[in-house]
């Protein structure tokens, strides 16, 4: 049992992710943008590696989707987010202990985060109890702590805190302060005249008045006076600080190895379900996505790019998404159309649904039917590089060459405007052969082009093309829709818009009276 995961269905992958980097394509597809708004506020629990492993096993996928049904019971959610911060406060409470210079003082706080772990591992166990499970993983746990909170260890555990915080709880004491000293004694019935005092004036109260203490602030640290005080108390109830000697003697490593794991581990899902929250709150769908290592046929519906998307909804822009799918023979996306269309966007959309669906969490869109790819290649535009002589066609080559070398028929590769820096014609030469090689590997592609006579390779290449607003070809929709390459000029409709084209241009020389400027 102390390697339950409710990530990983085989350990074998649960090892891989502990070591994994950020992958190559992570930058390119805006990845990195989404996992640190993930793991932003949450850097303790170190989440990075578990949204860089993609999974390859479809059975760990339909795990995780498991636990994430299993979280949409807002009430369960609640009661994980409570175990959550209540772990924390263990961890800050140990964290804290370890600063502390007094024996006796440091271990009281480590009484304190044993019995903050108790609590949070009983409640816990109570709210999986009272859940309606259907997930492996929370069902395995749930059985885990039902055994693990009747067992003779952890009862143990619980009856010393009591025994220990009642100990301390019955030591009294009293302090005569003179002279330059201060003598510690045992309490011996003396009078309490702070309460005498406060009884006598009780009758004259009338309302609650304001206050005019000062405040101070309390230190966690012990000055030295405090400490001394402590130590001569400890002489006068040696019973009770040997007590709590021996608790954390016994109880020093008290948190078990598999509710650690687990508190790591939940973070993924509870991280997720916090960041698409907010974008189910402002109308988007997020779904869990059939995933295949068999069929190539992909749909997408109404989905969208995560990172944009968090941005977008943050400044209460709208977001436009996009449907698109592959069937029978279809292999390749190849987008078109005018600039700052939404083309990249729709590639990055592609590219992060891919990775998404390999992590075993919901995707952006209302449905999804994904292959499990084994690696995803991207081909993005650098920035130009001083120290690099060699030029951009050049590094296209190299970076395109590289990716067909890797490559295999379970891949994804996602490239945006390869081959701008030369000549149409070369262009369509060079990205006829490199589409070519890539259709002849049967794998999953998306090509976005200036070429549109790449959409027309053959049955393997399905055109896409970003569209504008009819009557406005400066006007951009940003909806990505199946359709042939039309090769519109929208630089020229523009131009016409704005009366700049030869002809009209032309016209307006022409006729322009003789001697006077054109206005």
């Amino acid at each position: 049992m102390s390697s339950l995961s409710v990530l990983f269905a085989n350990p074998a992958e649960q090892a891989a992710a502990a070591v994994q980097d950020e992958p190559a394509y992570f930058t390119d597809l805006n990845l990195d943008q989404v996992a640190s708004a993930l793991t932003m506020g949450r850097e303790d629990y170190e989440l990075q590696p578990f949204f860089h492993s993609r999974l390859t096993n479809v059975d760990t996928i339909a795990y995780r989707h498991e636990v994430f049904r299993d979280l949409e019971d807002q009430t369960l959610t609640a009661g994980v987010e409570r175990f959550a911060a209540a772990m924390r406060d263990m961890h800050r409470q140990r964290a804290q202990a370890a600063k502390l210079r007094h024996r006796y003082q440091q271990e009281s706080w480590l009484v304190g985060a044993a019995d903050t772990y108790c609590q949070a591992v009983s409640g816990l166990e109570d709210v999986l109890t009272a859940a309606d499970l259907n997930s492996r993983a929370l069902t395995s746990l749930r059985a885990f702590l039902t055994d693990y909170v009747h067992s003779q260890p952890f009862e143990q555990l619980t009856a010393d805190i009591r025994q220990v915080q009642e100990a301390l709880a019955s030591v009294r004491y009293g302090m005569t302060i003179g002279g330059g000293r201060v003598t510690v004694t045992r309490y011996a019935d003396e009078a309490d005249y702070g309460a005498e005092v406060l009884a006598a004036f009780e009758k004259f109260k009338q309302e609650e008045a304001k206050s005019h203490l000062v405040a101070y602030k309390n230190f966690v640290d012990m000055n030295h006076v405090e400490e001394a005080v402590l130590d001569r108390i400890a002489l006068l109830f040696p019973d009770v600080f040997q007590a709590l000697d021996g608790f954390c003697t016994r109880h020093r490593d008290h948190l078990d190895e598999t509710v650690a794991v687990f508190d790591r581990e939940v973070q993924f899902y509870l991280a997720y379900l916090d960041f698409t929250a907010g974008l189910e709150a402002a109308g988007l769908s997020v779904c869990h996505p059939q995933v295949s290592t068999t069929s190539k046929a992909e749909t997408g519906r109404d989905v969208f790019d995560l990172a944009l998307a968090g941005k977008l909804v943050a400044d209460d822009v709208r977001v436009v998404p996009n449907d698109f799918h592959l069937e029978g023979p279809e292999r390749v996306l190849v987008v078109s159309g005018p600039n700052q269309g939404g083309k990249t966007t729709f590639a990055r959309t592609i590219g992060q649904l891919h990775h998404l669906a390999a992590l075993g969490c919901p995707v952006p869109g209302s449905e999804a039917h994904l292959f499990l790819c084994d690696e995803i290649f991207t081909h993005f535009e650098r920035g130009e590089n001083l120290k690099d002589l060699s030029g951009k066609l050049q590094d296209d080559l190299v970076r395109i060459h590289a990716i067909l070398q890797q490559a295999t028929p379970s891949s994804v590769v996602i490239m945006n405007e390869v081959f701008t820096s030369t000549t149409v014609d070369d262009a369509l030469l060079l990205g006829t052969r490199v589409l070519a090689d890539l259709i002849e590997l049967d794998l999953l592609c998306v090509c976005v082009t200036f070429v549109d006579e790449l959409s027309r390779l053959g049955p393997s290449t399905v055109s896409m093309t970003s569209t504008v607003v009819p009557g406005d070809p400066a006007s951009r929709t940003f909806r990505v829709v199946r359709r042939p390459a039309d090769g519109l000029s929208y630089a020229l409709a523009i131009a016409d818009k704005y009366g700049l084209t030869y002809e009209r241009l032309s016209h307006r020389i022409s006729a322009r009276p003789s001697g006077r400027n054109v206005s």
